[in-house]
């Protein structure tokens, strides 16, 4: 049930609920919280998704039986780690981050965390990187967590090479509360949110700032 408040957008999460949700639902093991701490550790923007959404990542991952898997973000790993788990024994995920120092990090998390041989971390531009990347497609999952001006783009790349009723994901939905605003980034999520309603049957997930999850119409369209 919801009440008048929180469909309006009234939250009831505070950090004590949050702690207690992902303590109980989406525990870390030592490789996880090694990857998570390292953002902190290394100087890095903590700017990683929570354990829940991580888990949530795995879940919907695992739901759809995902086996090629694209990630545009790579940060330190942390979310690369839940949906590298996820996959199975043949099944892989390419993870596209534009700073070599980050992918670095991500890698040496990746390999303490033993799933090296499932995970490609690509350094550079992500919108080269994808083109690139377009012959080993079909997908079955992209995740999006990237710079926002470019989540259109992504999201229209998304929609040419995923597989029929493969799925799209794309955190800070929200954009930060900024999502109505007229800046160019704002404009550009906004956009996102639009193509993918024409591509995507989908929904966005009230988490602390919005999960886009939609699952792909129709046939696959080559580039």
């Amino acid at each position: 049930m919801a009440d008048p408040d929180s469909r309006a957008g009234h939250t009831y999460l505070d950090p004590k609920i949050l702690g207690f949700v992902a303590a109980t639902h989406a525990p870390h093991d030592p490789a996880l919280d090694a990857a998570f701490q390292a953002p902190q550790r290394e100087g890095l923007p903590p700017i990683q998704v929570g354990p829940s959404e991580g888990k949530a990542l795995q879940l919907l991952l695992t739901l759809v039986g995902a086996r090629k898997v694209v990630e545009i973000g790579t940060l330190a790993g942390y979310s690369a780690l839940w949906m590298a788990r996820a996959l199975p024994s043949n099944g892989h995920l390419w993870t596209l981050e534009r700073s070599p120092r980050h992918a670095e990090v991500a890698r040496r998390n990746l390999a303490t965390a033993g799933v090296t041989e499932r995970v490609t971390v690509v350094v550079g531009e992500a919108l080269t990187a994808l083109a690139e990347l377009e012959a080993q497609g079909p997908f079955c999952a992209v995740f999006i967590d990237a710079d926002k001006e470019r989540y259109d783009r992504y999201g229209r790349w998304a929609a040419q090479h995923l597989r029929p009723g493969g799925l799209l994901l794309a955190d800070n939905a929200f954009f930060f509360g900024r999502l109505l605003e007229d800046s160019p980034a704002a404009v550009a999520m906004r956009r996102f949110h639009e193509q993918a309603a024409q591509d995507f049957d989908g929904v966005c997930l009230p988490t602390p700032d919005g999960l886009y999850v939609g699952i792909r119409r129709g046939r696959f369209v080559s580039a």
